[in-house]
């Protein structure tokens, strides 16, 4: 049988846990594309060629060898993009670790005895089996890809989980931790792994995988010990460790409290906490306040609360609006309009993404409309104001834009969508979004986004690579790699649904 052939068949895995994987699949796992780079970019960037070069270069010798100076020394080490959250002043930073840097800790960590350590810890953190985390790294078993099987295991793990415990319990608590990997201890890495005791008694002790993993980050980070780099697998399972070990002191403190009745899933960061006692409730999150102000973390008071409806607050209240309200209409910009409105009362949420991808599969059964720019200028609008949902309204814009006339015509548009832009600050995320619409009309349009540099031919530095001595090691990094050329000359003028459906939220988020 295919693996294709196991979407038929519910009882045969769709996807397994990194947590399942030796230590060398683990590796290939964390070498993959959509591992190393979790950024929404055109599938013309590249990523694995290059990782693999830097493989077969430190050939398993420490990156240290290779090293003239101290990375965290310098500026610019990993490649940092600004993705707008709200339109405004709100911002998330996510990094295209420096590949060296990122192959080096990979390496370490899947030494075999450094792996069965983590492995080891990672029981240890699920014990209590009525703490779930269910946000660990999973491998596709299919042929959909691992950020795809991501998706449903969120649907099938956190949200069909909630409303199936509306059975047992009369309140659910949510609640979750500001600004998370920003403010992540990087020592408390080493806590999580050897004991508070033993990582503050063997600070500098690098036979600790602890102390490594805490090294490494520095090393990305100019020394900084607060915050880890946002997107990528191997920071998010980086990440687990410090909130397993947070699972684990949650667990003392309940205990503590004498209370047995209670359930809680986490994905990530964020925590459902369910009770049949709102006091018990209220005792678990002050529980977890103080074991989060142990790490340095605190939890999110506009994001932290209760209700006694399980089931209706098992499902987002943005997505049981679009599922309770109109959802279209048989003209299009009315369609469209409604998306708007939506978008207006829902800043940023995922039943948005869904929207607009229906509306993107309606828009593409069109072969000509003569009425495209209203809704170029709404598409625009919906995008400006909601940055999640750059790669689909990319998808809409490049279709709207084949409506028009001239080639002029469409290079006008464009230049008139980058001015819109330009009035808000970190925008890097959609410049790459509009140079790929632009690309097969509008080669030679310039955006400020280093990334998009590197797309026009032009000499751009991404990661910074002055701390290495090794000429083969700063060869193998050549930034111009992670452009497949021969993807760039065979680009649709529309973007293809394919190119973005995966960075949907889909119907479950």
């Amino acid at each position: 049988m295919n693996l294709s052939d196991t979407k038929m068949y519910t009882n045969i895995p769709r996807n397994r846990s990194i947590l399942e994987l030796s230590c060398d699949e683990a590796r290939e796992f964390l070498l993959k594309q959509e591992s190393y780079c979790r950024l929404d970019l055109p599938p013309y960037f590249q990523f694995r060629s290059l990782l693999d070069g830097i493989v077969e270069v430190l050939d398993d010798k420490r990156l240290s060898d290779f090293r003239s100076g101290k990375p965290w020394e310098f500026d610019d080490v990993n490649h940092l993009i600004l993705s707008n959250k709200d339109g405004r002043y709100a911002w998330r930073p996510l990094q295209l670790i420096h590949p060296a840097l990122y192959v080096s800790l990979l390496n370490r960590i899947t030494e075999t005895d450094y792996w069965t350590q983590i492995l080891k810890k990672f029981e240890e953190f699920g014990n209590n089996d009525k703490i779930k985390c269910l946000s660990l790294p999973v491998e596709s078993l299919t042929d959909e890809k691992d950020v795809g099987e991501r998706i449903t295991h969120w649907w099938q793990a956190v949200e069909q989980a909630s409303i199936e415990l509306a059975l047992d319990y009369e309140f659910v608590f949510h609640t979750d931790i500001t600004d998370c990997y920003g403010a992540v201890y990087t020592h408390s890495i080493a806590w999580a792994l050897h004991t508070k005791a033993v990582a503050k008694g063997n600070p500098r002790d690098f036979g600790l995988i602890g102390n490594i993993i805490d090294s490494h980050i520095q090393d990305m980070s100019q020394g900084q010990t607060n915050g880890i780099p946002q997107g990528s697998v191997l920071m998010d399972f980086i990440a687990e460790m410090v909130l397993g070990y947070a699972d684990t002191e949650l667990t003392k403190g309940i205990a503590n409290q004498e209370i047995k009745d209670y359930r809680i899933l986490r994905y990530r960061d964020d925590y459902r906490i369910f009770v049949n006692s709102s006091q018990d409730g209220e005792k678990i999150l002050k529980c977890l306040t103080e074991v989060m102000n142990e790490l340095g973390l605190k939890l999110n008071p506009a994001k932290t609360g209760s209700s006694n409806q399980v089931i209706k607050a098992s499902v987002k209240i943005d997505k049981l609006a679009w599922m309770n309200g109109k959802q279209g209409n048989k003209n299009i910009q009315k369609h469209l309009l409604i998306i708007h409105g939506h978008s207006v009362k829902y800043p940023n949420a995922g039943s948005l993404a869904i929207a607009l991808g229906n509306f993107q599969k309606r828009l593409f059964r069109l072969t000509e409309y003569d009425k495209s720019l209203p809704l170029i200028s709404i598409t625009v609008d919906i995008a400006y104001h909601n940055p999640r949902t750059y790669p689909i309204c990319a998808a809409i814009l490049s279709k709207l834009l084949s409506f028009l006339g001239s080639r002029q015509e469409k290079r006008d548009v464009i230049e008139k969508i980058q001015r819109r832009f330009s009035r808000i600050p970190n925008t890097g995320h959609m410049e790459i979004w509009l140079q790929r619409i632009a690309l097969p009309f509008y080669p030679s349009i310039e955006f400020n986004e280093p990334l998009c540099r590197l797309v026009s031919g032009k000499d751009c530095s991404i990661w910074n690579c002055k701390w290495i001595s090794s000429g083969d090691l700063k060869n193998v990094i050549d930034a111009k790699r992670i452009v497949n050329k021969k993807q760039l000359k065979e680009l649709d003028t529309v973007v293809p649904t394919e190119e973005v459906e995966l960075f949907i939220s889909r119907d479950y988020q």
